[in-house]
């Protein structure tokens, strides 16, 4: 079968103040048409540089050396006339982070049609016929072309991105992390949409991805990238299976199997501080607890939404307890309405035996105890703060006494930012993504809470910085007796460090108790889903259970 993409000793380098920054180093691969191929590597290995050379969407800086060769053309030596005919139309890419990359003042449709009217000008019934048609193929409803992004679901906006890349009919088409953030209904979703596209258009497929899990559940092949290099090669199935290179070893273990015992209390950390023991069992008072809890919007045309709807939850001392859910099904609205900032329409929120406050001042005094964890710590920072300003911020605003500097230092110190003063002068853009959450919960931790109230805390981290958070959030707990609700859509984080779970469906609390009960034999259906929706990244762990992604059903093997 003739290759559809060669690549052949691609190198790349960017410019640098001193020297040439290499990005990419030697990498040879191949692609059939109809076939999938999976690049898996975490930030700054040089997957996207490697994907975006293919169309020269590189910078200015950057310096290609090799071959290209998109059907057995070097785009490297196209005219620029050649590349704009082939952009779209012979290669196309579905770029990461639908939200950004949406126009957000523009309708969908429009968004849709755009690459049609650049590389082949058509009439507008024209473009309208095929607009719907590619609605269509990625399951969206024709009236949607009139929606704005805002408008429309993460899964949504996902298919808008993927109908804009098939626009124009290409024979590749490069997915740059398509499922990150998304929840895995959605993400499930979008893999078999992917997958089926594929098969019926006999499309190539490359899938950039930091999830081993993913590629595998949805390519055919897999290549490992580490520090600009190809580490590792071969098919999906036995690659994960038998990884042999460390870096590959590592991506591998940092999402866990669901069922799995080995994964229980055991993210996966490099830390020499290693990891606590589990936690001894037996009753805990019960620190927070929500009672009846509902919180309802009301939006034009007199509609309803019950956002939370009589919710029951408790979260004991020194307990994690994950709430999981997929988007919209209630889970922020009810972790707002816990820390004050949403007040609930009905029920009661009581932590500490004593309902929660609504004056201002007694408010400030509970959030003091009650701290927030948000999910992206890149947005949670200000850029123009050094991580010194960060950390003080809460203690200036809840005036605490005793030496600011110390309270600062002991933070970082809890935060396992060590040693302290040399992180201090430091600002969030000089720091990696697991260094800048590490200073967002500094920041909670400098005002000694009893409760932390954690937001995705690692659905924007590569995979080993989100093992070592993880990890951290285990040894904070063993050593301050620290409780936590984390919220979250990844079941495998429940598996790895939650004591219980609980699982929210359409505002309601649907199921909830001890992980290993909960997840291992679920009773409702909306969590067998949540089961069957997991990527199948091989053959189930010996004496584990282990659930397949894309089955409509949860499948357990022993």
């Amino acid at each position: 079968m003739s290759e559809l993409l060669e690549l052949r000793d691609l190198s790349v380098n960017y410019a640098g103040a001193r020297s040439d920054l290499p990005a990419v180093r030697g990498v040879n691969l191949r692609l059939a048409p109809g076939e999938k191929l999976g690049l898996a590597g975490e930030s700054g290995c040089g997957k996207s540089t490697v994907a975006m050379s293919v169309l020269r969407l590189l910078p200015k800086t950057a310096t290609v050396d090799g071959e290209i060769l998109l059907d057995g053309e070097d785009v490297r030596t196209m005219s620029w006339g050649r590349l704009r005919a082939v952009r779209w139309a012979g290669a196309s890419v579905v770029f990461q982070g639908a939200m950004h990359a949406l126009n957000p003042v523009r309708r969908v449709g429009e968004q849709i049609a755009e690459p049609m009217l650049v590389h082949s000008p058509q009439s507008p019934s024209q473009v309208r016929a095929r607009v719907r048609e590619l609605l269509n193929q990625v399951e969206l409803p024709a009236a949607k072309a009139n929606a704005f992004p805002h408008e429309l679901s993460g899964g949504q906006k996902q298919r808008v991105m993927i109908a804009m890349a098939l626009a124009c009919e290409p024979r590749l088409v490069i997915a740059d992390e398509p499922t990150t953030a998304l929840d895995v209904i959605v993400q499930a979703q979008v893999l078999d949409l992917l997958t089926r596209l594929v098969t019926e258009q006999h499309l190539g497929l490359i899938m950039i991805s930091h999830d081993l899990a993913v590629l595998a559940a949805t390519c055919e092949r897999l290549a490992i990238m580490y520090q600009g290099e190809i580490v590792e090669e071969g098919e999906s199935r036995a690659l994960i299976a038998d990884p042999r290179h460390p870096h590959t070893q590592a991506l591998a273990a940092a999402f866990p199997t669901v069922g799995d015992p080995a994964y229980r209390y055991a993210p996966a950390t490099s830390s020499p501080l290693g990891l606590p023991d589990p936690p001894a069992t037996g009753p805990a008072e019960p620190l927070l607890r929500t009672e009846d809890l509902r919180v309802t919007f009301h939006g034009r045309n007199r509609e309803t939404t019950h956002a939370v709807a009589g919710v029951n939850l408790t979260v004991h001392g020194g307990e994690i307890l994950a709430l999981v859910g997929q988007s919209g099904s209630g889970k922020t609205t009810l972790a707002r309405t816990i820390l004050g900032l949403q007040p609930p329409t009905s029920g009661r929120v009581i932590f500490d035996g004593e309902p929660l406050p609504t004056q201002s001042s007694a408010l400030r005094a509970y959030r003091r105890q009650v701290q927030l964890v948000l999910q992206d710590p890149t947005s949670a920072l200000n850029p123009r703060h050094s991580v010194y300003e960060a950390v003080a911020e809460g203690l200036r605003i809840h005036r605490l006494d005793g030496d600011e500097r110390e309270r600062v230092a002991a933070a970082l110190a809890a935060a396992e930012l060590r040693p302290p003063e040399e992180f201090m002068p430091v600002l969030p853009q000089q720091l990696s993504g697991g260094q800048r959450q590490r200073v967002v919960i500094a920041g909670a931790l400098a005002l000694e809470p009893r409760l932390l109230v954690a937001d995705e805390p690692v659905a924007s981290l590569d995979a080993s910085v989100r093992g070592e958070i993880l990890a951290l959030l285990l040894r904070l707990r063993a050593r301050l007796g620290l409780a936590a609700l984390v919220i979250t859509h990844d079941l495998g984080l429940a598996w790895n460090i939650a004591d219980r779970v609980a699982v929210m469906y359409r505002g309601e609390l649907v199921e909830s108790g001890p992980v290993d009960e909960v997840l291992a034999d679920p009773r409702h259906d909306y969590t067998r889903a949540l089961l069957a929706a997991l990527p199948d990244p091989g053959p189930a762990p010996e004496g584990g259970a282990k659930y397949a992604v894309g089955s409509r059903r949860s499948e357990r093997t022993v």
